[in-house]
């Protein structure tokens, strides 16, 4: 599929518009583990996804990780264009937690088209209120709920992406994604082994309670 069926308001745009978004994207593949953005010194331009999956997360002063939002098909990441948004007063990381397909709007020409077409303006801030929207939910999550049904409401979301209760990830990567340390995760991990709702081994978790995990993420 090409990029006008990805892009939700092509058909608003001018022909001239179309044009220039046209001749100024760029196409890439990107293999899972490639850092695509690193905080706002990198200017890299808008992402949107056409296959792959990636992560957008910020660090601590203590080099800490957590996830703010994960991008899939057609979703579409602003804050790796950080130069556009002089306001954004946090770093975003963006990783391609799988190989990727995506293409690159350069930040200048988009700027300009959101300047010229309330059309693109009007869809960006509805983006822009999306993202912002996840990094409130998350910071509810954090101030408001407890590690157990954070690890447990993560990884029944993990089981719902990947198709699959048995899960390739390690506890350093849980931990990266909800802020916490490996030793702690792994601990939690280990409580919930002894408790049925999961079979631990190298570098994998198996679902084995899925009831069990969603009543501890409702308690």
């Amino acid at each position: 599929m090409d990029f006008q069926e990805y892009f939700p308001i092509w058909s608003k745009l001018s022909v001239t518009q179309q044009n220039t978004l046209s001749a100024a994207l760029m196409t890439k593949t990107i293999a899972k583990g490639t850092m695509i953005h690193n905080g706002s010194m990198d200017c890299t331009g808008l992402l949107l996804v056409r296959s792959g999956q990636l992560r957008a997360y910020i660090l601590s002063d203590e080099g800490r990780e957590i996830t703010i939002y994960r991008l899939f098909d057609r979703d579409m990441c602003l804050f790796s264009a950080s130069c556009m948004m002089r306001s954004i007063q946090f770093d975003v990381t963006i990783e391609a937690e799988k190989d990727t397909e995506l293409w690159v709007i350069p930040s200048e020409v988009y700027q300009n088209m959101m300047s010229e077409s309330a059309p693109v303006a009007n869809y960006t801030n509805e983006l822009m209120a999306t993202r912002f929207s996840d990094v409130m939910w998350l910071m509810e999550q954090i101030m408001w709920k407890s590690l157990d049904k954070r690890v447990a409401a993560f990884l029944l979301e993990e089981a719902s992406i990947e198709g699959s209760d048995r899960l390739k990830i390690t506890h350093e990567s849980i931990a990266n994604h909800l802020g916490s340390h490996r030793e702690v995760i792994t601990r939690m991990l280990r409580y919930f082994q002894n408790e049925g709702m999961v079979k631990l081994s190298r570098s994998v978790v198996e679902i084995t309670d899925t009831a069990k995990l969603e009543e501890l993420t409702e308690q």
